[in-house]
């Protein structure tokens, strides 16, 4: 019997090995980039969205510091990139310790985030602030970060948040007040009509946060001991006492002055928003030479292009980061981008000083004129005769805070943190605000001397105004609402000079001028005939029946005011002992001076003093106590010692008379004042 073939038993079928890390690498990388995108969404919303909403609604910043578009979208990129980096990079390092260890990042960074967010938002909608505001942000962003890390459904919203950042970029580049900037329309605004007679040059000069009644003596009349140009000004011009601004924020007062338009729009002090301007209205007539700061209201085909070095990326770069300390701080804070514009000197910008030092003993140091700022500087220079008639326009930040000079011109340094509302503080700042009036004063001067020696003075138009006030009412600082319901008086109210041509005795209208009547004014005297709608009404017409006032807030949003000329505030008279000599007192306690080592080496060649004293006091010294504070032996201010707050218990004395100061070593002494203005000196560290 043949034998069976045996068969062998078949092999199994060979399968593919798994890969042991491949599902589990996907995965990974999946909630990595989750992970991401819910880092990516909550940066979002606490640092793009709030950002780039603040400088959305502020043109005005870029114009100011003169940015280009480049400029402007590489800010916007890195305001919504950077931030995000860090993070990122954070928790991809924590990675290589494990994936328990990343978790536990995330879940932390996570509740950061939301904490952060929930500052803002408390800020905003309760009254909490401080400490509290920050405890109740950690115990909701705990919270928020466990309900995260528990369920599903809040990581998935935050990842389609994700797209947040995109929008918010979109909104501030096409959609935003600040888009006028970065995608500029073309200009399309009507010339002026020429009418009979002769067209003469026309000088203007807007000033900025100038309420009217810190130019008034007690008699309701331009204080000429204090301010001498405005007063000589005053007597070969038309005062219009009873003018009032329409808003007291620049970027909508200054377009209402120069359009003859109340604001109806949120927009920017752009051309492409406002082809209809005074530029435009003279500009088929006149040569234009103008110095905007924060507007760009002049085309290019009116206007060259600002001379001069720009700031650049660096300084829009620095000026951001500290609106972002803003924005996230658990305390108010005024979230206002004009805080950072301050005029350049003329020796900052590279400018020589267009003319030589006025023959006045106060200006005693070379480097004085160089603190003139650089716009005004080249202000001066253009004013010179011309073969075609000739606008001269010049808005001048002054003198709008920050407050940096003295009387004489000479500037002085002041810390950041320095509050200007609230007991003691917003005297001071009222101080500063009129030690640098009176420096505008002298530019005032200077302009009128220049006018006389160039022969311009007589054949010209000048006009000499502000665009808003400014509130010192203790608890009401600033420009706001809550201000000018207020001191509507100080923030409305604010100096308006016009010199016709051929003008040399002065006169006081008292009509109801509101600064929409700047446009129609300008252009009736120069006869030049606007051809658009106007609001205002020209100083030749009949004065407006109505004797309220409308301001605007907000645009399109009037606030009526009742008419009449405020009464100026008393000005504090100045203590006892300033302007006397101290002895030898005997020592009693001490005193910490923030800036002393300025006084151990002051050069006044560099054209700055160290005129602000700020500094703390032991817990122990009570609030109120007055402290003297002496230079070289001569007491130059008496301040009270103020509330403590974030910054300790602190004091602050403004000392405008640089004849305290000299040349080298100075030596500042401190006094606490007793009864009987018995002096106890501080020492001083």
């Amino acid at each position: 019997m043949a034998e069976a073939t045996r068969v062998p038993p078949a092999a199994p079928t060979p399968t593919a090995d798994p890969a042991p890390d491949g599902p589990t690498r996907a995965a990974r990388w999946r909630a990595e980039v989750g992970r991401l995108l819910e880092v990516v969404a909550l940066v979002g919303l606490v640092v793009t969205q709030p950002m780039l909403d603040v400088l959305g609604r502020s043109p005005d910043f870029f114009l100011f510091h003169r940015a280009t578009r480049g400029e402007i979208l590489t800010l916007v990129a890195l305001i919504a990139l950077v931030p995000t980096l860090p993070v990122a990079l954070l928790g991809a390092a924590s990675g290589f310790a494990g994936r328990a260890v990343r978790a536990a990042v995330h879940t932390g960074v996570v509740a950061l985030l939301l904490a952060a967010l929930a500052v803002q938002v408390g800020r905003h909608g309760t009254p909490l602030r401080g400490v509290p505001l920050l405890l109740v942000a950690a115990v909701l962003g705990a919270a928020g970060a466990a309900a995260h890390r528990r369920w599903r459904a809040p990581g998935r919203v935050l990842r389609v948040a994700a797209a947040g950042p995109l929008v918010f970029v979109a909104l501030f580049v096409f959609a935003s007040p600040a888009s006028a900037v970065v995608l500029p329309r073309g200009h399309t605004g009507a010339a002026g009509v020429a009418g009979a007679g002769e067209h003469p040059p026309v000088v203007l000069l807007v000033l900025d946060e100038l309420p009217l009644v810190s130019l008034l003596g007690p008699d309701g009349r331009v204080d000429a001991a204090r301010y001498p140009h405005f007063a000589e000004l005053a007597a070969g011009s038309t005062w219009y006492r009873n003018a009032t601004g329409v808003s007291g924020w620049t970027p909508y007062a200054l377009p209402a002055m120069l359009t003859g338009r109340y604001p109806e729009r949120p927009v920017a002090p752009h051309y492409s928003q406002y082809p209809e301007n005074l530029f435009t209205a003279l500009g088929g007539r006149y040569d234009i030479r103008a110095q905007e700061s924060i507007t760009r209201l002049c085309p290019p085909s009116r206007c060259d292009p600002p001379a001069g070095p720009r700031p650049g990326l660096g300084t829009l770069v620095r000026a951001s980061g500290e609106l972002l300390r803003q924005v996230t701080a658990p305390v108010d804070s005024a979230v206002d981008p004009e805080a950072s514009y301050r005029e350049p000197t003329a020796a900052e910008a590279g400018l020589d000083a267009a003319e030589p030092i006025p023959d006045d003993p106060k200006f005693r140091w070379d480097s004085l004129d160089d603190n003139q700022p650089a716009r005004f500087t080249t202000f001066l220079a253009g004013l010179r005769p011309s073969d075609r008639p000739t606008l001269h326009f010049l808005h001048l930040l002054m003198p709008h805070a920050p407050w940096q000079f003295l009387p004489s011109g000479a500037r002085y340094a002041a810390p950041d943190d320095l509050p200007t509302d609230g007991t003691g503080w917003v005297e001071l700042a009222r101080q500063r605000h009129l030690a640098q009036l009176a420096y505008t004063d002298r530019l005032i001067g200077e302009t009128l001397r220049t006018l006389r020696a160039t022969g311009l003075y007589d054949r010209a138009l000048v006009a000499v105004t502000a665009d808003h006030g400014v509130s010192f009412d203790n608890g009401f600082q600033g420009r706001g609402m809550a201000a000018i319901r207020a001191a509507a008086g100080q923030v409305a109210w604010v100096p308006m000079f016009v010199k016709e041509p051929g003008q040399r005795a002065g006169r006081v209208d008292e009509r109801n001028w509101e600064h929409v009547d700047l446009l129609p004014t300008v252009a009736d005297l120069a006869h030049v005939r606007i051809p658009w709608h106007v609001d205002g009404r020209s100083a030749r017409q009949a004065p407006r029946e109505r004797a309220d006032k409308r301001f605007y807030d907000q645009p399109g949003e009037p606030v009526t005011l009742p008419g009449g000329v405020p009464s100026p505030p008393p000005l504090p008279a100045p203590h006892r002992l300033v302007g006397t000599t101290v002895g030898q007192p005997p020592t009693a306690g001490a005193v910490r001076v923030a800036d002393l080592a300025a006084f151990r080496a002051v050069d006044p060649d560099t054209g700055e003093l160290p005129a602000l004293v700020w500094g703390t006091v032991p817990a122990s010294v009570r609030d109120g106590t007055l402290l003297a504070v002496a230079v070289n032996g001569r007491i130059g201010a008496v301040v009270p010692v103020l509330p403590p707050d974030a910054g300790g218990r602190r004091f602050a004395a403004f000392l405008p008379d640089d004849r305290l100061f000299r040349a080298g070593a100075n030596r500042l002494d401190v006094y606490r004042v007793g009864p009987g203005d018995e002096l106890r000196s501080l020492r001083v560290s």
